[in-house]
C-alpha cells in the first residue's frame, strides 16, 4: 500500500470516529435534558409522585440533591475498573434515554 492510501484510510477513520462521538454526545445531552425536563415539568415525575404540594416537591428535590452530593463525594472509593464500568453505563444509559426522547419528539410530542 502506498503512503497516500494509508493516510487516506486514517483520515477517513478519524472522520467516522468523530462523527460517531458527536452522535453519542448529542444523544447524551438529549438524554440528560429530557430527564431533567421529565423531573421538573408541571406534569413531571416529582409532581406526579407528590401532587402539587410545594413542600413535598422541595423535599424530593432536596433528597435528590443529597443523594447526588453523596455520590459525588464517594466517587473516589472503590475499584477503578468498576468505576469506569459505572460511568460507561451512565453515559450509554443517558444516550439510550436521549434516543427515546428524540424519537418521542419526532413522533409528535414529549
Amino acid at each position: 500500500m502506498s503512503q497516500a492510501s494509508i493516510q487516506y484510510k486514517q483520515g477517513l477513520y478519524s472522520i467516522v470516529q468523530a462523527t460517531v462521538g458527536f452522535a453519542v454526545l448529542v444523544l447524551v445531552l438529549a438524554g440528560i435534558g429530557g430527564t431533567i425536563y421529565k423531573v421538573i415539568s408541571p406534569e413531571g415525575w416529582v409532581s406526579q409522585a407528590f401532587g402539587r404540594s410545594l413542600s413535598a416537591g422541595a423535599a424530593a428535590l432536596g433528597s435528590l440533591a443529597l443523594v447526588g452530593g453523596l455520590a459525588w463525594f464517594s466517587r473516589s472509593w472503590g475499584d477503578v475498573s468498576r468505576r469506569t464500568l459505572v460511568s460507561d453505563f451512565l453515559v450509554y444509559g443517558f444516550a439510550a434515554a436521549g434516543f427515546l426522547y428524540l424519537a418521542q419528539i419526532w413522533r409528535g410530542g414529549l
